[in-house]
């Protein structure tokens, strides 16, 4: 419970509480942590498993992949890849769809086609399930290869039996839209046999936003605000919308409106692993210890790659302020 909501330190004292513990718990605290990008001491527990003696299982290696994949640790995931062979799970589907997760989100697409392609063929005895072609299907939006990301998209009822769920659907919209297909991929949002939901829209103003279509920009903007109506990310994409165009006051109207709702959008953050630790960074931050060496090494690179003619691209950051500051937050993002 405690970890479901992101209360890890009321998980973790639970946990420790326990007169005895065995798999489960420790499965549970694994994934906890794993959710929760708490990347080391998802790690730590890990060892810590190993040294009881305990046993691992299928669960207990997708978490740590989990945890892997939300951090962009490749090469933790690779360890985790061979201590999972060493004891046996190769063929094991939820442990394959982590693996295919993992390695597209880390940007190794062709270990993700491997393991997936090994799913396929019939004489390993693992098939692949919806879980799977999210993974794969994304994997094909990121290099941009559309002809194979349809071919998969139909072999998933002609082949499979696997009836496509919106995710599915958002990862063709996605694939389109990466590629500048907008038009193509309003024609295939209308052709879906079932209503689209925030999730595509969102996918289609993000390849917009990228591409520049204003009409296509604004119409997804107001059917994710129409479909959820109290979910401040709604308000926050149509207001990015309004404020990309300089039109503040909508801007402004915008935000009262969510002042009046009492919705309060949670700030992004980025994050890098470096030896094994993860470091969390909100745009601005001056939280890490580190943060004047950090800030230091930025404005040392921003000048090297202006020297070497890069231009930054203001339009993206979306506040009303002068040019100069919106390179520094561009810069900082």
């Amino acid at each position: 419970m405690y970890a479901k909501s992101g209360r890890m330190e009321d998980a973790r004292k639970a946990f420790d509480i326990l007169f005895e513990n065995n798999l489960v718990s420790y499965n549970a605290i694994v994934d906890g942590y794993a959710k929760n990008m708490k990347s080391e001491e998802t790690f730590l527990l890990f060892n810590e498993i190993t040294n009881t003696g305990i046993g691992i299982n299928a669960f207990t290696f997708a978490s740590l992949l989990s945890g892997a994949a939300s951090i962009g640790a490749m090469g933790m995931g690779e360890q985790i890849h061979g201590r999972l062979l060493k004891e046996g799970f190769k063929s094991n589907q939820c442990i394959c769809n982590a693996l295919i997760s993992m390695y597209s989100r880390c940007g190794n697409i062709e270990s993700a086609f491997q393991v997936f392609y090994q799913m396929e063929d019939r004489n390993k005895g693992t098939k692949p399930n919806e879980i799977t072609f999210v993974a794969v299907l994304s994997a094909f939006s990121h290099v941009g290869v559309i002809s194979e990301g349809w071919k998969h998209f139909n072999s998933m009822y002609e082949v499979h039996g696997i009836i496509p769920r919106m995710e599915h659907y958002a990862c063709l919209v996605d694939l389109l839209g990466r590629s500048g297909l907008l038009v193509e991929s309003m024609e295939f949002i209308n052709s879906m046999p079932v209503m689209a939901d925030a999730l595509v829209w969102q996918t289609l103003l993000g390849a917009c936003r990228v591409h520049g279509n204003t009409e296509l920009r604004k119409h997804a903007a107001e059917m994710i605000l129409e479909q959820e109506p109290d979910d401040p990310a709604a308000y926050i994409l149509l207001s990015n919308f309004h404020a990309s165009a300089g039109q503040w006051r909508d801007v402004a109207k915008i935000r009262k409106s969510m002042k009046e709702r009492n919705l309060i959008k949670e700030a992004g953050h980025s994050w890098i692993e470096v030896e094994n630790m993860v470091h969390r960074f909100h745009v601005g931050d001056a939280s890490h210890p580190q943060a004047q060496e950090i800030y230091r090494e930025l404005d040392q690179l921003a000048a090297k790659v202006k020297g070497m003619g890069y231009i930054p691209d203001t339009d993206f950051v979306l506040h009303d302020v002068e040019v100069e500051q919106k390179e520094q937050f561009l810069f900082q993002h």
